[in-house]
C-alpha cells in the first residue's frame, strides 16, 4: 500500500526547488472530475495560461505531474481542475485530498498557452475538451485577455452534460466579479458541446467547425486568419485534429519567441 508523507516529515524531505502548500478548497463535480485550490507562495509568479508541476510525496519519493493553473495570475490562491484516474500514479491519491492536506508545487511555471505567443487580432477562440478548459479558466479571468481581443469565445466539449458544470459556473461567476465582470461583459462567450448524450449542441468541436454550426450559432464569420486567433487544449487527438483544421485555413502556429495565429498546449493529455 502506498504511503503518503505529511507534516514535518514532508517538509524535511522535499527538494529545494519545491514549495509545500496547503489545500484550501476541494469541489467534486462528477465521479471523473474535481477542482482543488491551494495556498500560493508569495514568491511564486506565473503568466495566465501556464502550467506547473504539482505532486505528492509517496513512499518517500516526490511524484509530480504537469497541471495547468486554472486561476489567473493575480489570484491569491492557485486553482487546479483534474480528472480522476482510478489507477493513475498520482491522481488516485490526488482525488482524495481534503482541506488542510499538503501539496508539492515546483517553483517554476511554463507553457505555450499565453497571450504573448499570439499576434494581434479581433477575436480569440479557446478550443478545449475535458479538463483542457483549465488554462482557459485562467485566461478568461485575466483583464489583459480583453484588452487584446474584442471577442473571446471559449468552446468546451465533454462526454456528458454533467461534465460541463465547471466551465458553466466559471463563466457565470465572471459576470459578477468586481475585477473583470465589466471588462468581460459582451466579450466573453461560452460554447458547450457534448459527445455522448443528447444535447442542444452535439459532437466534437472539429465537426462543429467543419459544418459551420459553431459560427452560425455564435453569429460570427467562419474562422479566418485575418480576424481570428486560437488556443487549443485537450486530448492529443482533439489537439491534432483542431490544429490540422486551422492549418488548412492558413493559420500558423506561434510561440513565446515568435507570436503568430494559434498555439497548443503540448504538456497536456486528458
Amino acid at each position: 500500500m502506498n504511503q503518503i508523507i505529511k507534516g514535518a516529515e514532508l517538509e524535511s524531505a522535499v527538494p529545494a526547488n519545491v514549495f509545500v502548500e496547503t489545500v484550501t478548497e476541494v469541489t467534486h463535480f462528477t465521479d471523473r472530475l474535481f477542482r482543488f485550490k491551494i495556498t500560493r507562495p508569495a514568491s511564486f509568479r506565473f503568466r495566465s495560461g501556464e502550467f506547473v508541476m504539482i505532486g505528492l510525496m509517496i513512499d518517500g519519493k516526490p511524484l509530480f505531474r504537469a497541471y495547468s493553473i486554472a486561476s489567473p495570475s493575480w489570484d491569491e490562491e492557485l486553482e487546479f481542475f483534474s480528472i480522476k484516474v482510478p489507477n493513475g500514479p498520482l491522481t488516485q491519491h490526488l482525488q482524495k485530498v481534503r482541506e488542510g492536506d499538503q501539496i508539492l508545487l515546483k517553483k517554476k511555471s511554463t507553457g505555450t498557452l499565453v497571450l504573448d505567443a499570439l499576434s494581434p487580432a479581433k477575436r480569440l477562440y479557446m478550443f478545449s475538451s475535458g479538463t483542457g478548459i483549465a488554462p482557459f479558466a485562467s485566461l478568461i479571468r485575466d483583464p489583459e485577455t480583453y484588452e487584446k481581443f474584442d471577442e473571446v469565445i471559449l468552446t468546451h466539449t465533454t462526454r456528458e452534460i454533467a461534465e460541463l458544470r465547471y466551465g458553466e459556473e466559471l463563466v457565470a461567476d465572471i459576470s459578477s466579479d468586481p475585477l473583470i465582470g465589466e471588462v468581460a461583459a459582451g466579450k466573453l462567450h461560452l460554447y458547450n458541446s457534448v459527445t455522448r448524450e443528447r444535447f442542444e449542441r452535439e459532437g466534437r468541436i472539429t465537426h462543429l467547425i467543419e459544418s459551420g454550426k459553431l459560427f452560425d450559432d455564435l453569429g460570427v464569420p467562419p474562422i479566418n486568419v485575418n480576424e481570428d486567433r486560437a488556443m487549443i487544449c485537450g486530448s492529443m487527438h482533439m489537439i491534432n485534429d483542431t490544429k490540422s483544421l486551422l492549418e488548412q485555413r492558413g493559420f500558423t502556429e506561434g510561440a513565446n519567441n515568435n507570436p503568430s495565429d494559434f498555439v497548443v498546449e503540448r504538456s497536456f493529455v486528458g
